[in-house]
């Protein structure tokens, strides 16, 4: 084999179902071009020696909010790619709930331009999937985005769901194009309902926001979109699951074949009803921190495969409109993806809860195939992208909120300490971070989905 751009040697190969020792990489134009025994592995004009580090396939943050178009005051590609890439993250798939919505062809290409300009990392883009864009919906799917989002219940943009008709018929043209639809999967009407009740009571607690969106809300939504996923062939999938109830609704639609995926965040699988005292509003997100079960039926919804992602829901909001001790009078969501692989590397991998096998199924191997950027994202394997996290299981690190990279950095997890954590990051060949230090350039690039149409189920 000619030279190659780059050969890493020394580190430990780790992949969803095995890791590896002895064994190198080889790199060319942002590509793996060899896997071998590391005697075996071409020239190269560069080596990198990972001695004493793991070396995964790029972690994927699959469900981000960077903000631009429309609230740049919040936040940018700039700044949150570099979030993205300082915590190990390589791709992100980013919402449609900016100004204006990401709700047609032109948006879909205003967005790509602004983030192609902005982003240190690979992205995919999520369309609305709305009442009135139905003629948008290949348009859409012809720019590139890698799937549809719905949001079922309130959240930031007050983007109203469709209707039940207008859903079934969307799904029904979803499934025909051959991409994939997230929910944000809450009832309106219950959690509606409750706002006006608990408003009245006189409840200003973050706990209150907690009880507006209880479970019921959740398991209902989940349930109606399973419904209609399986009379329309559709793709589904449930964007921040909060409940282990939840979760066992997921099990049941796809044992009755429902092409139904999940993920969920480490907030939902590390916090708790006591951290409301802790950190009071800055704990507000929808759907809510639950704690208590959930959090153990969420692990072992997991480990089952039920969910199949991790994510955060990376959400930035300035300190202004998280600091109102009324709960009502402040937002929802804060930032994640600087954070999310580090929590989880220190609190399961570290710890025995998951193999850093199934972390990288969880956050590479998994995500790729979901979101259908699979085989060019999500592994380490020729003709891939050569993306890739460099991680120290050793390295101690606590997390100050206010050094983090976001534009605004609210975040519940401040002052939290673990073990674990990504030094380096790649992007396609490309050293981006390394201990710390921006070391690459802003070459971030849409990724376009493999595209595969179902048929919809004959009516029963």
């Amino acid at each position: 084999m000619a030279e190659v751009d780059l050969v890493i040697k020394n580190g430990r190969i780790v992949t969803h179902l095995a890791t590896y020792d002895g064994v190198g990489l080889a790199v060319k134009d942002g590509k793996f071009v060899a896997i071998a025994a590391e005697e075996e592995l071409p020239s190269a004009r560069e080596v990198l020696d990972a001695e004493g580090l793991y070396v995964l396939p790029g972690i994927m943050d699959c469900h981000v909010h960077f903000r631009q178009p429309g609230l740049e005051y919040k936040a940018e590609w700039r700044t949150e790619s570099e979030a993205a890439v300082q915590g190990g993250v390589t791709f992100v798939c980013d919402m449609p709930n900016v100004r204006p919505p990401t709700e047609s062809a032109e948006q879909v290409r205003v967005k790509q331009e602004i983030a192609e300009a902005n982003s240190f990392v690979d992205f995919g883009i999520i369309g609305l999937m709305s009442q009135d864009n139905y003629d948008e919906l290949l348009p859409m799917a012809e720019a590139g985005v890698i799937g549809y989002k719905v949001f079922m219940g309130e959240t930031i943009g007050n983007l109203p769901a469709p209707d039940d008709g207008q859903l079934v018929d969307s799904l029904a043209r979803a499934a025909e194009i051959g991409l994939r639809t997230g929910f944000h999967a809450e009832n309106n009407q219950i959690l509606q309902h409750n706002i006006r009740k608990l408003k009245a009571a006189g409840r200003t607690d973050p706990r209150a926001h907690r009880d507006s969106r209880p479970v019921v809300s959740e398991v209902e939504s989940i349930s109606r979109i399973a419904v209609f996923a399986r009379y329309t062939g559709a793709k589904v999938h449930i964007f921040h699951l909060s409940s282990g109830d939840g979760a066992d609704v997921i099990a049941q639609a796809r044992a009755h074949g429902v092409d139904i995926t999940a993920e969920t965040g480490p907030h939902y699988l590390l916090l708790d009803d006591a951290d409301y005292d802790r950190v009071y509003n800055h704990l507000r997100m929808n759907p809510p921190v639950r704690g208590g079960e959930h959090r153990e039926r969420l692990y072992r919804a997991l480990r089952a495969g039920v969910v199949q992602m991790i994510a955060t829901d990376h959400s930035p909001h300035t300190e202004e409109e998280k600091a109102p001790r009324n709960v009502w009078e402040a937002i929802s969501g804060f930032v994640g993806v600087e954070i999310a692989p580090r929590l989880m590397l220190s609190e399961f991998v570290n710890t025995g809860k998951l193999t850093l096998n199934e972390f990288v199924a969880l956050t590479s191997w998994n995500p790729a195939r979901i979101w259908q950027v699979y085989p060019q994202k999500g592994q380490i394997a020729v003709g891939a992208d050569a993306d890739l996290t460099f991680v120290d299981l050793e390295q101690r690190w606590e997390i100050d909120r206010f050094r983090l990279h976001s534009k605004n950095k609210v975040t519940p997890f401040h002052g939290w300490k673990g073990k674990g954590l990504p030094v380096w990051t790649m992007v396609r060949g490309q050293l981006v971070v390394r201990d710390g230090r921006l070391v690459g350039e802003r070459r971030g690039r849409l990724v376009r989905p493999v595209r595969q149409p179902t048929c919809a189920p004959a009516a029963g």
